[in-house]
């Protein structure tokens, strides 16, 4: 948000009490702890007292969910971190001083952070928040967190370990990401009302973290505490919810479209929703579909995955409004189908 909207936002939205709410985080992360702790303990004294048996379609959507949580985890721990040292600890100006003037240089500029930010797409919305925190405006952060997921250095790594340069398959990716993220930062950054892209809750956070005080340390937890209370409960949901579907999906309906060029890029990109794996991997799994589906469904696959699957869309949802997801899953999923046209044309 603007220095303006910030101030808007502070007239307009009552300030909550800063100090309870880490207290309250702090409380119920120890009282997870312990029963963690206790579950262990039982399970360790008494063999076999937990065990819980499960249907066996239950039991693949649990492990699926909980492999994409764990999968998550780090990557989110590291966008925490990254977050905290843009808000807290970088100077006031030393990062805006390096942007240029001009609105769409700028959010070119910022698409292109992903390559120094080797974080997934889990990771960057926290490093988004703190980038909102910062000042940066709402349709600038957009088109980091569109095009960090695949402009960046593990991604094109992977990718180009597991396809080469074979039917323009990373290049595609690539342009691919670049240019949907800088079309979704232009369409929001011509919205009237910036601030009203952004949740009630999320600017509720931006009241904590501005009205905390005390030195850098003390700011340092107090926002890895509210972070951590926006975007894990996001998580999880988005991780159960990707496992449930992938259960209740049968895989065979789409692998049986994928040699139409047409249905072989919606079967992919529907594929991509609901798998939800990191975009630092995902190059190898879509790697098993190559010789079965087209070119162009794989791209489309690499370009939807990273940006609007189940997972992201949770996560996303901890601080952009329900009309600002939908836009962006609209517009990415277009421009993912029109692109695999594309490359199907032209492999």
């Amino acid at each position: 948000m603007t220095t303006a909207e910030r101030a808007r936002v502070r007239r307009s939205t009552p300030a909550p009490e800063p100090r309870r709410a880490p207290g309250r985080i702090a409380g119920a992360l120890l009282i997870g702890a312990i029963v963690v702790g206790v579950v262990f303990a039982v399970n360790l004294l008494v063999p076999g007292a937990l065990d819980i048996s499960l249907p066996t379609r239950a039991q693949d959507g649990l492990t699926l969910a909980i492999s994409v949580l764990i999968e998550s985890l780090p990557f989110v721990a590291l966008g925490v971190l990254l977050s905290i040292v843009v808000q807290v600890w970088v100077p006031p100006g030393a990062i805006e001083r390096w942007m240029p003037r001009r609105a769409w240089a700028r959010r070119a500029v910022l698409s292109l952070l992903g390559m120094l930010i080797p974080v997934c797409e889990c990771g960057n919305v926290p490093f988004a928040r703190g980038l909102l925190m910062r000042g940066f405006a709402v349709s600038e952060t957009l088109t980091f967190l569109v095009a960090a997921p695949i402009v960046n250095p593990i991604v094109i790594i992977t990718t180009n370990q597991a396809f080469g340069f074979d039917d323009g398959i990373l290049v595609a990716r690539l342009l691919g990401g670049f240019v949907v993220a800088n079309l979704i930062g232009w369409l929001y950054s011509r919205h009237p009302d910036p601030d009203a892209l952004l949740t009630d809750r999320f600017r509720a956070t931006c009241e904590i973290v501005e009205t905390e005080s005390g030195g850098r340390w003390r700011r340092s937890l107090a926002q890895f505490l509210v972070e951590l209370r926006a975007v894990m409960p996001a998580l999880v949901i988005g991780s159960a919810l990707a496992g449930a579907v992938q259960v209740l999906v049968p895989r065979e309906a789409l692998l049986a479209i994928g040699s139409n060029p047409v249905l072989s890029i919606v079967a992919m990109m529907i594929l991509a929703m609901i798998v939800s794996i990191c975009s630092n991997v995902d190059a190898f799994f879509a790697l098993s579909f190559a010789s079965t589906f087209t070119p162009g469904a794989i791209v489309a696959f690499l370009l939807v995955g990273p940006l609007v699957d189940v997972k992201m869309i949770a996560l996303m949802r901890t601080t952009f409004t329900a009309r600002v997801l939908a836009g962006t899953v609209v517009v990415v999923v277009l421009f993912a189908f029109v692109l695999g046209l594309v490359v199907n044309l032209v492999a």
